[in-house]
């Protein structure tokens, strides 16, 4: 994973629109990495992980997590099967993370992305 792939989520991202489909995209561009078979976003629900978007087949002998944090707070979790290392992983959940938090009710907070 490079810093290239960083850019092209970042694109992906600024590029507006349906913050779904942001983050269907954000997943896909995860798993075009060779090194990524499966991507999928997790959001916190009620105190529980429930999948969102995903994306390739999963092969979970292979899977590495990052939480997804918004102001100090949990607010889901990156999931990936591949050859990932852990600090590309934060990279892309610090990355994703407010888009995340529009996957519910804000509690009334200002968001901005």
């Amino acid at each position: 994973m490079s810093t290239e792939a960083l850019s092209r989520l970042s694109e992906i991202l600024e590029s507006g629109g349906d913050v779904d489909d942001l983050l269907r995209a954000a997943v896909a561009a995860l798993v075009a990495d060779p090194s990524i078979v499966w991507a999928g976003i997790r959001f916190l629900e009620e105190g529980e992980l429930v999948l969102g978007p995903s994306a390739g087949e999963p092969d979970e002998t292979r899977r590495l997590t990052a939480p997804i944090a918004y102001r100090d707070g949990t607010v889901g979790e990156l999931v990936v099967d591949g050859d990932a290392d852990a600090a590309f992983l934060e990279r892309v959940a610090g990355l994703i993370a407010p888009y995340v938090l529009l996957g519910w009710d804000t509690g009334g907070e200002a968001w901005e992305p």
